[in-house]
Formats: structure tokens, sequence, C-alpha cells
């Protein structure tokens, strides 16, 4: 089992992005519209980028009441999308509605659910309630979103080996929070290189500012790709096919 990377579209348009994403063609697969562009442009950037040829994970994190997020699920099926993601928070009845619609109307979506944000930490978590450390809570999550269904989690690499010790290798791991050795944090808390994810056993791991913000993205996505591919991975034998 190979770790690929996704490239964040972190830009209000594609119209802003188009001439780095033209470089990137061939070397970048998938792409990830979160709420920013999908808000300003809606549906229409990502049949654009679609069109572009890269593969597109809609990063909507939906959350809501079971039949909302259902028929929200519905409605992203007919876009060109291979991953889409809600929140686990919402409990179990919601995201089993949500793989029911998946089912129903996008056998090949993967579903993702999202645990606990990287930018939240221990405090911040107190602070809504939880007296767990995140990584107890993921592990919580992410137990009850396999066992309604959902093939795939977002997750801080941090919380790959805890998740990867209680369920099974055929759920995809996606891990944002990403930072090659030389680029800064941000706003992420908890963060991993690239290879140290991948040999934690990540599927996918989301990159975006140290790509875009290199001198050369392409040089810098190449690097990535190639780290990844050079670490070796602690489940080999699991099958993915998103």
């Amino acid at each position: 089992m190979s770790c690929d990377l996704i490239l964040v579209l972190d830009a209000p348009s594609p119209r802003e992005i188009k001439p780095a994403l033209r470089q990137l063609q061939g070397t970048v697969t998938w792409v990830k519209i979160g709420l920013e562009m999908y808000t300003a442009c809606g549906p229409d950037c990502v049949r654009e980028i679609a069109d572009l040829g890269f593969r597109v994970f809609l990063d909507l994190k939906l959350h809501d009441i079971p039949n909302t997020v259902a028929k929200a699920v519905e409605s992203a099926s007919r876009l060109p999308i291979g991953m889409l993601t809600l929140h686990t928070s919402g409990g179990r009845e919601m995201m089993q509605w949500a793989v029911k619609a998946q089912q129903q109307h996008a056998p090949n979506l993967l579903l993702l659910g999202v645990t606990v944000l990287t930018s939240m930490s221990a405090q911040g978590l107190a602070e809504t309630g939880v007296a767990d450390t995140p990584e107890q809570q993921v592990v919580r999550l992410g137990q009850l979103a396999a066992a309604s269904g959902i093939r795939g989690l977002v997750c801080s690499p941090l919380e790959i080996t805890p998740l990867r010790s209680v369920l099974s290798p055929s759920i995809a791991l996606v891990t944002p929070g990403i930072r090659p050795r030389d680029a800064k944090a941000d706003d992420q808390t908890r963060v991993m290189t690239p290879a140290e994810a991948a040999h934690a056993g990540a599927n996918f791991v989301v990159v975006g500012r140290p790509i875009f913000k290199a001198a050369d993205p392409v040089g810098a996505a190449r690097a990535i790709i190639r780290e990844l591919g050079q670490a070796p991975l602690s489940n080999p034998d699991a099958e993915l096919t998103p």
C-alpha cells in the first residue's frame, strides 16, 4: 500500500491558483477543495478543478441532523468528487444515514469522518467539555465511525498509530498537519513530516502552504512524493480503493 499526496487548494477561487495547478498537472493526483473555495464559488469550482484532470477531495465537514446530512451527501454525489468529509461528532445515526446515502447514490465515493481537528489541543478540547486527550477522543470517534460504516478517517498524524491499533487496516487514514522539516507549523499543533506519517500508516497526507508558498511548487511537491515513496509503511498489506 502506498501513501499519496493530497494538495490543499487554499484559495477563494480556482482562477487564483490555476497557473500553479497547470504546472502541477501530472505531478499531483489529488487536490482538496475546502470551505473557503466552495463557499465562494460553489459546485462550479469542483467541476472546474476536475476538468483539469485532478481527483477532488471535497472537504465540507458535514454536521447536521441525519436527514440533512444524508441529503447533502446525495447532492454532493452528483459532483465529480472522490472523497467527502463529515464530522464524526455528529453521532452514529447521522453517520449511518450518510453511509446509506453514499451507498445508494455514489458507491465509489469515500466518506471520511473528521475526528478532532488538527488545530485542537487538549486545552481546546477541555474548553468544549471533553476531558479526554486528543488521542483518546480521536480513538473513540474513530471506532464509532467505523462501527457506523465509515470507511475512512481524517486525523492528526500523531493519532495514526493508536487508530491503526484498534481499527481494520482497510480503513483509510487521511492526515493533515503534515509539514516538511523546513516548513512552518502555521496554525497546526499536532504535526509530522511526510515520511513519519507514511511510516505510521497514513494512506494520504494533506499538504498545502509548503507547496504553494515554495519558490518551486512542482519541486516541493515532487520532494514530498519522493519522501512518501521512500518511507517504510507500517501496514503494507492493507488494501485501499478510494
